[in-house]
């Protein structure tokens, strides 16, 4: 089968890998000069299965509300008179009951646990290198507060076989020793250690040249995608500044752009953009950084090593499809990892970084079939992109082939948001 897939992001370059390597003739089309120059390029570093959790959650309305008066808050929004923003944040906060956050935190983490294997079996078989690390993830926490409240989390954990360990303010140190060099700054840590880090950027770009070489995929960079021309219930061709392109299949992985292009075909896909700020800072001190990734839980910043960099992530913000650099997000993050690791790195020489996350009311992704029979959607990932997107790639792969999917694949496809 001829395959085309819009977007060569993260998830973009996953379904090809996935798809090519189950015999399809597969080809990848991007308006950027090579792959992962938007979201996946300077994302937060960490491939973190097991703290996949919704950002809509039971008490963020009353916080967002809170945060708006905050200094270095983790969600700042800009108000518009845009009724798509009123929309996203309406449906989001729909999804913050402790019933619907159940049912989202249960989908995300059965992606994000499949994708586990994903790329533990990816990297075994390309052998690509990215500045991984798999030494797990530490979430911190300052208050007892949110040792208490974490612990509902811990027991969708346990249904799904995710290992995970609560630690006392003196473990922590023993999993970063870094954090020894601040005491009594948290209380507490939840330790998921199979979890990963390394560059999102290096990861796609290494496979994009994997599949190009190995797999005969052919990607077609600088090439602006208008719009999708249908007939008789299925797409017949994709409009493009080099013209028309055909296939028998279609893949949009276009991230917080991706309902944009589905719109003509009465798809609507509530995606919406939500604005992350990351720096990557030099280290300076190795004894002094991270040897993985730490969450921040307060400040839901993460902090992520590799080889010679610290990568720091983090702050949400609707501000729909603005890219403008706000000073005011980095005084947050560099806020952060100085007051985490003050010793590791040299802030002064961060480069500092913004890009949109695709994100859905209820920070699921969005994958399967649509009405339309050729038509297909790997999208709406939100912070969870890269951590998401072997699994997300591999049962895509499934349901276009055919065959009996990987995992269960209910309440991941679009159809979800019918009512």
């Amino acid at each position: 089968m001829k395959v085309l897939i819009l977007g060569s992001g993260v998830v973009g370059v996953t379904s090809a890998y996935y798809l090519a390597r189950q015999g399809h003739e597969v080809t990848v089309v991007d308006r950027q000069p090579s792959p992962a120059l938007e979201t996946s390029y300077g994302n937060a570093g960490q491939v973190s299965f097991g703290f996949s959790s919704p950002w809509a959650a039971p008490g963020i309305p009353q916080k967002a509300v809170k945060w708006m008066f905050q200094e270095h808050a983790p969600l700042k929004i800009q108000p518009k008179m845009e009724p798509a923003m009123a929309r996203f944040m309406m449906q989001m906060f729909a999804n913050c009951s402790a019933e619907r956050y159940a049912v989202n935190k249960e989908r995300m983490v059965r992606i994000a646990e499949h994708s586990r294997a994903c790329i533990n079996a990816l990297r075994a078989e390309t052998g690509i290198r990215y500045e991984d690390r798999q030494r797990g993830l530490l979430q911190l926490f300052r208050h007892d507060s949110q040792v208490e409240a974490v612990v509902k989390d811990m027991r969708v954990l346990e249904q799904c076989g995710v290992n995970h360990k609560l630690l006392n303010g003196e473990e922590i140190t023993k999993v970063e020793p870094a954090l020894g060099r601040v005491p009594g700054k948290f209380v507490g840590g939840l330790h998921l250690p199979d979890d990963q880090t390394g560059d999102c950027y290096l990861f796609t770009h290494r496979l994009a040249d994997y599949c190009r070489e190995r797999l005969g995929v052919t990607f077609r960079f600088n090439v602006e995608i208008q719009r999708l021309k249908r007939s008789a219930g299925k797409v017949e061709s994709v409009l493009t500044s080099e013209g028309e392109l055909t296939a028998d299949a279609y893949v949009v992985c276009l991230g917080s752009y991706s309902s944009f292009l589905v719109k003509d075909l009465d798809i609507r896909l509530p995606i919406y953009p939500v604005k992350g700020y990351s720096l990557t800072v030099p280290v300076v001190d190795d004894g002094g950084a991270p040897q993985s990734t730490v969450m921040d839980e307060t400040y839901k910043v993460a902090i992520s090593r590799f080889d010679d960099r610290i990568r720091v992530g983090g702050t949400a913000e609707l501000a729909s499809y603005n890219l403008a650099l706000r000073e005011k997000r980095r005084a947050t993050i560099s806020m952060v990892v100085r007051d985490v690791f003050p010793e590791g790195g040299d802030v002064a020489k961060a480069e500092f970084w913004t890009g949109l996350r695709p994100m859905t009311p209820d920070s699921t992704p969005i994958i399967g079939a649509t009405r339309h029979a050729n038509l297909w959607l790997n999208t709406g990932h939100g912070t969870l992109g890269w951590t998401m997107s072997c699994g997300s790639a591999q049962l895509l792969a499934d349901l276009m082939d055919g065959r009996p999917p990987a995992i269960d694949p209910r309440g991941l496809d679009v159809s979800r948001y019918a009512a």
